[in-house]
């Protein structure tokens, strides 16, 4: 396991246990699955429209490089890597990066997978155009730390996404008390409510690491198409897109 302080070793150790998992559609991780579509889109739209690529395109990101921070087993590493981008994958957890190294060996695709944490990735010097930080940040220790590692290694120009869980009642009902208990949707003990963070409050810890916020964009679960869709509504599930300005 990666050593950071914002690593919380009990968080790890849980996505860990679950590692064989994360390719199932059926299994622990359908919600991902589910919720994959929308995320994929909304980065590719964005992603097209900041770097002045034709989103339309096989491969619009030729040329650019991404990083996957807290990428499990490679859910978003593999199609972000089809789109063209040279990805790189890190995870505290090596049973997930040997996972997702395994599944990108089935899918014929090069992706650096790494056990590591973002700090030892900046610490390395190392930036890219494009940070993904999807369904992380309500899992780390030391939050602040954590996103100005991951602000670190976005290099100028470049773009960063953020998604996580408002903290909110709804978010408490839906999210957590819904989805793990009522819903079955998660494993019980997923998410910790206390650990979700109103949009003002990342808005806010990214603009103090030397970002600037550009979007924030809701997503919400449509139970009529049982279907996530993106949406005005921040009460629960958000994204953040940001990038650093350049020299």
């Amino acid at each position: 396991m990666a050593d950071s302080a914002s690593i919380d070793p009990s968080e790890v150790a849980k996505f860990s246990a679950l590692a064989a998992e994360w390719w199932d559609p059926a299994g622990k991780f359908a919600p991902l699955h589910k919720f994959n579509p929308v995320r994929l889109a909304f980065i590719r739209a964005q992603a097209a429209g900041h770097f002045g690529r034709d989103a339309r395109s096989l491969r619009p990101f030729e040329g650019l490089s991404l990083l996957d921070i807290g990428c499990g087993g490679g859910l978003l590493s593999e199609p972000m890597a089809r789109l063209g981008f040279a990805v790189t994958g890190a995870d505290a957890s090596e049973k997930n990066i040997g996972t997702a190294r395994a599944h990108a060996v089935q899918s014929g695709l090069q992706i650096d997978y790494r056990a590591t944490a973002a700090e030892v990735l900046r610490d390395q010097g190392l930036s890219f155009d494009v940070v993904l930080n999807m369904e992380v940040v309500e899992h780390v220790a030391d939050v602040p730390g954590y996103l100005a590692a991951c602000a670190a290694l976005v290099k100028p120009g470049g773009l960063t996404f953020v998604a996580t869980l408002n903290k909110t009642l709804k978010s408490l009902a839906l999210a957590k008390i819904g989805a793990e208990y009522v819903l079955n949707w998660l494993p019980r003990g997923t998410h910790d409510w206390n650990r979700f963070i109103a949009p003002p409050d990342l808005e806010r810890a990214l603009e103090e690491s030397g970002l600037t916020v550009l979007k924030t964009q809701g997503v919400s679960f449509d139970p009529i198409g049982w279907d996530w869709r993106l949406s005005s509504d921040v009460d629960v599930n958000y994204m953040i897109v940001a990038t650093r300005p350049k020299d």
